[in-house]
């Protein structure tokens, strides 16, 4: 039944249609792309400062940032953006759609992140950080030594899960206007009715940004197993 379906959905494919909309795809994904890196960057950010104040368990800042893991990672995106974009204003904070997306991502992010890196942290041995200290080191040395690049490697292959999982999410962007891959297919079904070119264009242009990432992170995690980290 489903081959039935997938042969008839490409039978009904015009190939010139989509030779047409190819170039609008592109542009939309570049779009879907800067925005996406800029709310990842922010994410990261945020996420491995989180994941410090948590780690040393800063007084009061501490129960700020387990307060906003929670929340980001328990809210959807989708009420989130509406927040920053229809909410902040009347506070009056106004945002552009683009400020808004890069924002919301690294919002929602942030949390994802947080609990990424603090398991890294968490997963360094106390007996390496006591060895640090016993040659000198300083509180800062020992972090970017020792802890950190350990840290960093058993953190990889959730931080390229979350990389991914992300990108995903800025399907979501188009609600509040953003001329993105979402968007674009919607607007092209709405006006010219050509659902299965724009909705096999919309499925290969999210596989081109996707699937390479998701190779590279297994291919990452693969080669951390092998060095020890992370078992």
């Amino acid at each position: 039944m489903i081959i039935e379906i997938y042969r008839k959905v490409v039978r009904e494919i015009n190939l010139d249609i989509i030779i047409e909309y190819i170039p609008l795809y592109i542009q939309a994904a570049g779009l879907t792309l800067r925005l996406g890196m800029g709310g990842i960057l922010l994410a990261l950010i945020v996420g491995f400062l989180s994941s410090l104040s948590q780690y040393y368990k800063t007084p009061l800042i501490n129960g700020v940032f387990k307060a906003y893991t929670e929340v980001s990672r328990n809210t959807p995106m989708l009420i989130q953006l509406f927040f920053i974009y229809y909410g902040l204003p009347k506070l009056g904070i106004k945002v552009s759609p683009e400020v808004c997306a890069i924002f919301g991502l690294g919002f929602l992010g942030g949390g994802y992140f947080s609990e990424a890196f603090r398991g890294g942290l968490d997963s360094v041995s106390k007996s390496q950080i006591d060895a640090g200290k016993s040659i000198g080191l300083t509180r800062f040395q020992i972090m970017k030594y020792v802890i950190f690049p350990q840290a960093l490697a058993v953190s990889i292959p959730n931080i390229g899960a979350n990389i991914i999982f992300l990108l995903k999410e800025t399907s979501i962007f188009s609600v509040i206007a953003i001329a993105d891959l979402t968007h674009l297919a919607k607007d092209l079904i709405g006006i010219y009715y050509n659902t299965n070119e724009a909705l096999f264009l919309l499925v290969v242009s999210y596989l081109i940004i996707l699937l390479p990432l998701a190779i590279i992170t297994t291919f990452l995690e693969r080669k951390l197993r092998y060095a020890g980290y992370g078992v």
